[in-house]
């Protein structure tokens, strides 16, 4: 049996439950802007996050009933059907998707941590929007700019630590040599 055009992970859960991980993940992604998961539940979630920003950079009356739809807002109570709060679907389409309004795609990113779960040593990766005031602390960028500052400095103590032992050198020699020309001058002249 081949798996070919095979899509997707199970992530060991039958199907509503990994739809229902998904839209929970995403919804928790376009409230706090950022989400803990692990590698796998991430890679899922990023795609599904992509596609409803897409969807909701649009800003159609269509486009936000498939977002309804795909998300089902947890806000939403069913019985009455009131909104209560500002709810995400309303989020996602007035302050995540104007934020991307010029970028073609790539709204999202994951970063490794290094962290891993107790219980099976699965890898806890930070998902993250991609928003303007979200910037990377690049520990590369950052770890040049101080070593070169570092290597700056040791050139420095030590260009200073040449010159002051170059001058100890001129005036131990300098005193070395009007010490000699003195005991030259105290000795006894033998003829």
């Amino acid at each position: 049996m081949s798996s070919h055009l095979i899509r997707g992970r199970q992530l060991s859960r039958d199907t509503e439950h990994r739809l229902a991980l998904r839209r929970n993940l995403c919804q928790s992604l376009f409230e706090h802007g950022k989400v803990k998961t692990t590698l796998p539940k991430a890679k899922e979630v990023k795609a599904m996050a992509e596609k409803l920003i897409t969807l909701a950079r649009r800003n159609t009356l269509n486009s936000r009933r498939k977002v309804i739809s795909l998300m089902r807002d947890r806000r939403l109570v069913d019985a009455e059907q009131e909104f209560t709060g500002k709810t995400v679907v309303q989020k996602l389409f007035d302050e995540v998707a104007p934020q991307f309004g010029d970028r073609a795609g790539g709204y999202t990113r994951i970063i490794k941590t290094s962290k891993y779960r107790i219980g099976d040593g699965g890898t806890i990766v930070l998902l993250q929007l991609l928003t303007e005031k979200s910037e990377p602390r690049g520990t590369a960028r950052r770890s040049a700019g101080l070593r070169r500052k570092r290597n700056e400095r040791l050139h420095q103590f030590a260009t200073k630590a040449l010159k002051e032992s170059k001058a100890t050198a001129k005036a131990g020699a300098s005193a070395e040599a009007s010490a000699e020309a003195k005991s030259d001058s105290d000795a006894p002249k033998s003829e």
